[in-house]
Parts: C-alpha cells; sequence; structure tokens
C-alpha cells in the first residue's frame, strides 16, 4: 500500500491506482485496484486461511460488540475512536488461546482470561485513575445486591475536574459477557449463555461537589449475578463532570471517562 506524500507524489507501485483515506491515520494512502473477487474468497481452496481468520475475527469483534453493549447509549460519553479496536484485539487474543479447536473455530473462551479486560480504559487519552483515584470496594448491600462502595474523602485531593466543572457523577456499570464459541449451523460465532449475555445495568450517584469533603458513597445494583463458569461479571466505573447554572447541570464535553474496575 502507498501512502501519498504530497498533491501527486506517492511513496510506492503506481498503477492502476486508487487513493483514500484510513479512518485514525493522517494524510491519503494509495493502493491498486482489482484483488480476488467475494466468489473467490468464499469458495477458492487458496483462500481457506483466509476464511479462517475472517471467522475468527467476526466471533472476535462479535465478543466486543457484547462488552460495549453492556454499558449502553453511555457510551458514546466515555469511549474513544479506538476503543472498538482494542477489545476486538483483546477478544482475538483470547481466541488465539485456545490450543484445542481447529482454525476458524477456536472459542473465545473470555471467563478463563478474564484479567485481561481488568484496568481497560475506554478512553485511552483519559484515564480514571487520572481523573478520580479515590479507592473502591466491590462489596454486597443488606440485601445482598452487588455495590460499589467508596469512603469520604476530599474531592480536591482526588478529582481532577476540569475548570468549568462544579460537580460530577459517579456511573457504575455491572455487566455479563459469555464466553463465544463457533456455531457449525450458523456459521458464525454465538454466546455459550445467551439469555445471560450482555445483561447489565447501570447507575447513577447523585451530583457531588468537585471541592470540600464528598460523603461516603453506595453505588449499589438490583442485578441477579449469575454463577455460571463459562460467564464473567464486568464492574465499570465512570465520572461525569456538569456545571451548575442556577437550578440545572449542564454537562461538560469531553471530561468523561470510564474504566473496567474488575472482573469476576
Amino acid at each position: 500500500m502507498a501512502r501519498q506524500k504530497g498533491a501527486i507524489k506517492y511513496h510506492g507501485t503506481i498503477g492502476d491506482i486508487r487513493h483514500f483515506k484510513i479512518k485514525g491515520k493522517k494524510g491519503y494512502f494509495a493502493g491498486l485496484k482489482g484483488g480476488p473477487t467475494a466468489n473467490q474468497i468464499k469458495n477458492a481452496p487458496e483462500f481457506a486461511r483466509t476464511r479462517e481468520n475472517m471467522s475468527e475475527f467476526g466471533g472476535s469483534a462479535k465478543a466486543a460488540k457484547a462488552l460495549r453493549t453492556i454499558v449502553g447509549p453511555a457510551l458514546s460519553r466515555f469511549a474513544d475512536s479506538s476503543l472498538t479496536g482494542r477489545l476486538t484485539s483483546i477478544m482475538k487474543g483470547i481466541n488465539l488461546d485456545d490450543q484445542q479447536g481447529a482454525r476458524g473455530r477456536r472459542a473465545i473462551a473470555i471467563s478463563k482470561n478474564k484479567e485481561r479486560l481488568k484496568g481497560l480504559n475506554f478512553n485511552k487519552k483519559l484515564s480514571l485513575n487520572s481523573v478520580f483515584n479515590v479507592p473502591v470496594d466491590i462489596t454486597e448491600t443488606v440485601m445482598g445486591d452487588p455495590a460499589f462502595r467508596i469512603q469520604s474523602f476530599l474531592a480536591d485531593d482526588y478529582v481532577g475536574s476540569p475548570s468549568l466543572a462544579t460537580h460530577f457523577k459517579l456511573v457504575g456499570v455491572i455487566g455479563v459477557l459469555s464466553d463465544f464459541e463457533y456455531d457449525p449451523n450458523t456459521k458464525t460465532y454465538e454466546p455459550k449463555n445467551p439469555e445471560l449475555n450482555e445483561s447489565s445495568e447501570i447507575v447513577y450517584s447523585d451530583y457531588l461537589p468537585v471541592t470540600g469533603e464528598v460523603p461516603l458513597t453506595e453505588i449499589s445494583f438490583s442485578i441477579e449475578l449469575p454463577h455460571n463458569p463459562a460467564v464473567t461479571t464486568v464492574f465499570c466505573l465512570g465520572i461525569e463532570f456538569y456545571h451548575q447554572f442556577k437550578q440545572d447541570y449542564l454537562h461538560v464535553s469531553g471530561s468523561s471517562c470510564m474504566r473496567i474496575i474488575d472482573v469476576q
């Protein structure tokens, strides 16, 4: 693939070329038109390895999408443009760890590799620890429901708020991810436990001041967590900043971040 250096200058081969942009990269790129047809890729024996790679990549992308679905519509506030690719790469790494399955059908056993997800920041340019660095305990309420418990702290010391912010909200997410396996009937990857996969709950704290002492805060969830060895429970914590104007709280854009703080 050639890279266009200027108005008419290229690095690489010039022939029957096309030039194009790649999301996330600067400048234009050039490449030859043509290549194998869709039918060749789908059926020709010389593309067997390509089909295997496509199958497993599709499964990894589906597993990554399941994790994004857990956070729901609020994800757009916390994620950068690279999150999909980073999650898919993690899932593909888990897929490659399967030493028993046939190529193109290797399992995506998240439950056996759950530590790979721990500590992932949804925005790689804005980590949660750089903005909110208070220890969080994952515990249970008196009713046995899961909860995030945060001891009282001085916001001035532990919250890196943007200049416009007067308040912040903590956002807790608990979700369930199933392992994925290849289904020869559908010829795609499917969740091993579809009834549990992507189940989640999102809870917000009250508006909390960015200065002074913040009292003990508990974010609790009324969700029944499954006791199933083939699923993974994901615990995410995020923060959003707001500017109080009279009785309204206006969201400070570009300041939200979220992190996977634990997996079980």
